[in-house]
């Protein structure tokens, strides 16, 4: 099945990335045979160079620039947190109604590091379900908007599960009970994060561009059974 094009022109192509997929060929998964990258390129028959990261559970816009000065603008652009990024996560319990978090994260990779991380987000919806999970009787969600202003390796995920909300489907920085819980009840194996929408400024049309994403089948399919449907 083709790759989803949500925006086109002659210097950038976004897609809708499906949740699994890697954006390119790397050393954490040697078996895996396909990539964004290589199938966006042979789908419209050009090379094409991702201009930022999205992590492989995470689904939605992807951004690629078409030739090196385009490229090189937009990772200006990210460096210089001007790029504006809208996620949906659906979470563990009632999210409060705003907030904002400032909490710094220790590198993955270097642990001796730390860098200043921030987001800000918002509940759209929360419901409650008469199912027992854990120590709990009943079962509650909600489903947030996330607005990083930085981009840390895992920096959605880890900053809420330091809120203790983690975004369920999460098996790394998440919750095993509430993950079982959701593959039991709904036969959902995916992380629960999309990447619903990216703003950035053109360097030749000299406006901002907006790319949308639908959620994915199994995330519309969580959102609806969940009850977080508006």
């Amino acid at each position: 099945m083709p790759l989803e094009i949500i925006y086109a022109d002659d210097d950038y192509i976004a897609i809708n990335k499906p949740s699994g997929l890697l954006v390119h060929r790397t050393s954490l998964d040697k078996h895996a045979t396909e990539f964004a990258l290589q199938l966006l390129r042979d789908q419209i028959g050009q090379e094409v160079f991702p201009c930022h990261r999205l992590d492989r559970p995470t689904s939605g816009v992807l951004l690629f620039a078409l030739n090196a000065d385009a490229l090189r603008h937009a990772q200006h652009e990210f460096a210089e947190r001007r790029v504006s990024k809208v996620y949906h996560a659906i979470t563990r319990g009632w999210l409060k109604d705003i907030g904002h978090i400032d909490y710094p994260l220790r590198s993955e990779d270097r642990p001796e590091r730390s860098f200043e991380a921030q987001t800000d987000y918002r509940s759209l919806r929360r419901s409650e379900l008469p199912l027992p999970v854990g120590r709990y009787l009943n079962a509650r969600f909600t489903l947030a908007e996330l607005r990083p202003t930085t981009g840390r390796k895992h920096q959605l995920r880890r900053h809420l599960a330091h809120l203790r909300h983690p975004i369920l489907g999460d098996t790394r920085h998440g919750d095993g009970v509430q993950n079982t819980f959701i593959r039991m009840h709904f036969q959902c194996n995916r992380l629960l994060l999309h990447a619903c929408q990216l703003e950035f400024k053109h360097f030749k049309k000299n406006k901002i561009i907006q790319a949308n994403a639908n959620y994915e089948a199994t995330f519309e399919a969580l959102v609806d059974s969940l009850e977080l449907k508006s």
